[in-house]
């Protein structure tokens, strides 16, 4: 085609194609588990039953009972685990490459996390159980909360919250509690435009009218903005610190000065606090409410939607509201024991069934232990020196719309390739899959042009972050020199472009041969 490619981007698609050859092929085959069945195939093989025996029918009422067999497969063992490896094999997850995803903050997952959660003494209790017999799980969660309080500097934590957003509800429910235990009722809640969607979306379940605060030209929050929308009807303003292009709210102190002559409380969006540990805390620059996601800056694995963890810290003032039940450790000359506390009048009430994503919150604790405080500090320190170094590698064939250094996370933008050579922050995403990366986090935050959001984490050697530096430089080649080959991508995998409106309103999950 007498197309232009710079050496070293033929290496690196070289490289990537001789690994995926196999793998590709094996997608273009894969059937799906139910054109593998065969009827009277079996995965088991049961010993005899030494109790008595009852129909169905006895025991269910007909109303339960089918009409007809469950469609189910029917595949011996050995084909189950194949099918399910070679899916294994052609999903893209940490253990493979790193995720570039800005804000999602996808660092490697420690085994040993996961050797701890399949503790017996974990794995296998039952959330009813008598609280006597969990005595060394309330003890795990009790400790896990105190050092999530020094951690961020609060004066204490609830673990219930199942997610980022879910802890975001939280600690907006605990806000409104307060507003109402003050006798106000106040009916707005400021929002950074910057903010991830979450936050406006759990105020407006709460209840709020949704403000919205401008970022100033340097990408952080706007003072004079803030100032005009304080009024006596703000119950909070909700802030992420660092925001979500990196930088972080130097003008913090005065902003909390602000938010609190205003009687509004102050709200931190947790998502980004794998910048912070160990340099700061949010208690000590005058948050009042605070959600952590274990499952981002504690490791526990959240590809494919779950499950997380979204733990909020409190002040001292919103510690009567907190959700229940609530762990108290109970001194006696016999030593120490846990129980579970229900006895808070003034509660909010349960956020979830039982105590949290239990097995989330064993991984967060064994990762604090093995890590302690100086080595949680390092995270953070090396997560920085990651995105700076990765930002000093690209910021001159990308668009850089805010001032470095950043923190953990950076944000480019590719209004330079669409207006020059008609290529999309899209085309770009797409182009990296040929080159066997997971795309960044692309077109947020929304108040960066074409945004290309793109966080390393700590886990990431240099030279990990190399080659991830050299494919997007070799597309910033591409789009200059032979944009038709990254509007047309991705070429090197088994399902091409889709057209993507289409493939949100009509599911297709059948493979094709």
């Amino acid at each position: 085609m007498g197309l232009s490619i710079s050496p070293q981007c033929s290496i690196l698609l070289f490289n990537y194609a001789i690994q995926t050859t196999s793998r590709r092929s094996a997608i273009m085959i894969e059937k799906l588990i139910f054109d593998l069945s065969r009827d009277g195939r079996k995965g088991y093989s049961l010993s005899g039953n030494d109790i008595p025996e009852l129909s169905v029918e006895a025991v269910l009422p007909d109303k339960f009972l089918r009409t007809k067999p469950a469609d189910l497969p029917e595949v011996p063992e050995s084909e189950v685990v194949r099918h399910f490896i070679r899916l294994s094999n052609m999903n893209y997850h940490v253990d493979k490459n790193m995720y570039p995803l800005g804000s999602c903050t996808m660092k490697y997952n420690p085994k040993v996390n996961d050797a701890a959660c399949d503790l017996a003494g974990f794995s296998e209790l039952h959330p009813l159980q008598p609280e006597e017999t969990v005595q060394g799980a309330l003890q795990m969660m009790y400790e896990l909360s105190g050092m999530l309080a020094e951690i961020a500097g609060m004066a204490a934590v609830t673990l219930q919250p199942a997610a980022g957003a879910h802890g975001e509800l939280t600690g907006i429910l605990l806000i409104k509690k307060y507003h109402e235990a003050r006798g106000s009722k106040r009916s707005k809640l400021l929002v950074v435009d910057s903010a991830h969607g979450t936050n406006p979306a759990s105020a407006a379940i709460a209840g709020y009218e949704i403000i919205s605060v401008s970022s100033n030209a340097d990408g952080r929050t706007d003072l004079g903005d803030l100032k005009a929308k304080l009024d006596g009807e703000v119950a909070a303003l909700m802030l992420t610190n660092p925001n979500t292009i990196g930088l972080f709210e130097k003008d913090i102190l005065t902003i909390a000065q602000m938010v609190h002559e205003n009687g509004s409380l102050l709200y931190m969006d947790g998502a980004n606090m794998n910048a912070l540990l160990g340099i700061t805390r949010p208690g000590d620059m005058g948050f009042d409410v605070v959600h952590y996601n274990l499952h981002k800056s504690f490791s526990a694995p959240h590809g494919g939607g779950g499950p997380g963890s979204g733990p909020v810290g409190v002040c001292e003032k919103l510690i009567p509201y907190m959700p229940v039940p609530v762990i108290d450790r109970i001194e006696t000359p016999e030593g120490s024991s846990y129980r579970l506390n229900t006895n808070h009048p003034e509660s909010i009430g349960r956020m979830m069934n039982f105590y949290g994503n239990f097995a989330v919150l064993i991984r967060a604790y064994t990762y604090i232990r093995m890590l302690g405080g100086a080595g949680l500090r390092r995270v953070s320190e090396n997560a920085i020196i990651n995105a700076n170094y990765l930002l000093a590698r690209l910021d001159s064939r990308y668009d850089l719309p805010y001032p470095k250094p950043v923190l953990h996370e950076f944000c480019l933008s590719g209004d330079r390739q669409k207006k020059a050579h008609g290529v999309k922050t899209l085309d770009i995403a797409k182009r990296l899959l040929d080159y066997g990366y997971h795309a960044p986090t692309i077109y947020f935050p929304l108040i960066v042009c074409e945004a290309l959001m793109i966080e390393p984490t700590e886990t990431e050697t240099r030279e990990t972050l190399d080659l991830f530096a050299e494919a997007l430089l070799c597309i910033a080649d591409e789009a200059e020199n032979s944009p038709e080959l990254i509007l047309s991508a991705p070429v090197n995998t088994p399902v091409k472009r889709l057209d993507e409106a289409q493939a949100s309103r009509q599911l297709n999950i059948c493979c094709q041969g």
